[in-house]
């Protein structure tokens, strides 16, 4: 997907095609992400389809469909508890009613941010490469709305 057809998806699906809603969303996260870190979204919110069924986001009602934001950098895996990760140290599960707990500085975010968009907001953080693993070897695209994602040496 181009970055145009993604952005676009997002805009309408999740801010009802609000610009100054959307700018709203990524600015709670620049005001706590720190600078060598990114933010993008992924998942049906970018896509327009669920992953599991293919259904179109929403198929479940208005405001059914999550928001799956990740942040991307080495020190946003520092907010997360040691039982909140996939992979210790490189992919976290994601801050949700199912996993309420595992990053505790978060949840005022998720909060202010799943009242912006009136639908449930998933945190999850990971280091740049697993992006690009995502991204390129997986096929999993990602919008990103704050900051940049650069592959990480060392």
């Amino acid at each position: 997907m181009h970055e145009t057809e993604m952005r676009s998806n997002v805009l309408r699906l999740v801010f009802g095609g609000s610009e100054e809603l959307f700018a709203a969303f990524r600015g709670a996260i620049e005001a706590v992400l720190p600078p060598d870190a990114a933010a993008v979204i992924r998942g049906s919110s970018v896509t327009g389809r669920r992953h599991s069924d293919d259904a179109p986001f929403d198929a479940d009602g208005p405001g059914t469909s999550d928001v799956d934001l990740t942040l991307v950098g080495s020190t946003v895996l520092d907010w997360f508890t040691e039982e909140g990760f996939y992979i210790p140290a490189v992919h976290s599960k994601p801050l949700s009613d199912e996993h309420p707990d595992i990053a505790p500085a978060l949840v005022p975010l998720r909060q202010r941010l799943s009242t912006l968009v009136a639908r449930p907001v998933h945190i999850q953080a990971t280091r740049d490469f697993a992006m690009f693993v995502k991204e390129v070897l997986l096929g999993q695209p990602y919008l990103t709305i704050v900051g940049k994602i650069e592959t990480e040496t060392a």
